[in-house]
């Protein structure tokens, strides 16, 4: 397995950003639901590694989860280039489809939720810990400044 090659250009940091802050409807509502550590695992959003942006990145597990809209038919040849770099980093792509996301199929939502939660478990190789732990730490260093 090779070394992750993150990408640190000016221009990628930029580029980056860009994404960040236009994201589509359904990236939108994943991020709402993995952000802040819920799922017990951080995820990064548009992780720069190597020529690639990756939608959504947890560093324990080398796990990209991919939002793919309607585009992504068309291009499956580039994806699969993209899934065969990564996973010369030992990075595992899913792909969500947009539409499991876009519809709020509260059923559908939740199950790639799990998914995603379980691979994560079996890849950092360690247990996650208790999503109560950050709240503590966050609140202790709440107070602190408070004095």
């Amino acid at each position: 397995m090779r070394r992750i090659r993150i990408n640190r250009s000016l221009h990628a940091k930029l580029t980056a950003r860009e994404l960040r802050s236009n994201m589509s409807v359904s990236e939108k509502w994943f991020w709402s639901a993995v952000r802040k550590d819920v799922l017990g695992f951080r995820f990064r959003r548009q992780y720069r590694i190597g020529p690639y942006f990756l939608d959504f990145y947890v560093p324990a597990a080398r796990l990209c989860v991919e939002v793919d809209g309607e585009q992504h038919a068309l291009r499956a040849d580039k994806d699969s280039k993209r899934d065969e770099y990564l996973a010369q980093f030992g990075i595992l792509t899913v792909r969500v489809p947009s539409l499991d996301l876009f519809r709020r199929d509260h059923d559908k939502f939740v199950a790639w939720l799990v998914e995603i939660r379980s691979l994560c478990a079996s890849r950092a190789g360690s247990p996650p810990p208790a999503p109560s732990s950050r709240k503590r730490k966050e609140g202790e260093k709440g107070r602190k400044s408070d004095l």
